[in-house]
């Protein structure tokens, strides 16, 4: 079995069900019984991180801060080093599984195209951020942005916080964003996943390529 663990992470336009996805893969995983342990996370933040969810808090704090888009970029990128330090990078050098929402290619799609400040700025910052910590898989749940936002609103339960409620403009830069990405997927670590079909059927998809990444990686026979 393959020494290191193996990094998973979900990215998509708002009100793509991400979070809802990653919830069920987690639960569906941790039924397996694979002979690793299995982790649950999310950005910005992280599981029982003091330092990454104060950071967290200012930066979809409800309050209308007037936050500078490079001190935005900064703060992302300040969350996830401690995250990548305390809890993600850890447990990857114990072989464990991690998989988490969202991570560096959201800065890059929400800081460096959505807000302007070009994806090389971001990428830069977060290569010192992350240690070369990369995930071995990228899920992008892909929605139109329209429809993604009228999930958002149509879901009662949801806590909006401050980029939910961004301009649409925001959000089509965001989906844009995202398409670049995965159109210049070189290394082929990205796999897009439409999310407007019914959940079960977007679970169905999303699984089949963890499943296929977790054989090939730790070597299940």
């Amino acid at each position: 079995m393959n020494k290191r663990g193996l990094f998973i992470t979900f990215e998509g336009p708002d009100g793509s069900g991400k979070s809802t996805i990653i919830s069920m893969v987690y639960e569906k995983l941790n039924q397996q019984h694979f002979p690793f342990k299995i982790l649950l996370t999310r950005e910005p933040g992280g599981k029982n991180n003091i330092v990454a969810e104060d950071i967290r808090n200012l930066l979809l704090n409800k309050t209308e801060y007037n936050i500078n888009y490079r001190t935005e970029a900064l703060l992302f990128a300040a969350s996830r080093a401690q995250h990548v330090h305390d809890f993600i990078k850890p447990h990857l050098l114990n072989g464990d599984l991690v998989l988490c929402d969202r991570y560096v290619h959201s800065s890059l799609v929400y800081q460096g195209y959505a807000r302007g400040i070009g994806f090389k700025n971001i990428w830069d910052i977060n290569t010192f951020a992350i240690d070369n910590v990369l995930p071995d898989l990228v899920i992008v749940l892909m929605i139109n942005p329209q429809q993604g936002i009228n999930r958002i609103k149509g879901d009662l339960l949801r806590d909006n916080n401050r980029l939910d409620r961004e301009e649409m403009d925001l959000h089509n830069k965001v989906y844009e964003g995202y398409r670049q990405l995965i159109d210049n997927n070189r290394n082929g670590t990205i796999v897009q996943v439409e999310a407007s079909k019914k959940i079960d059927e977007v679970f169905d998809d999303v699984f089949q390529n963890i499943i296929k990444k977790i054989n090939k990686h730790y070597v299940i026979k």
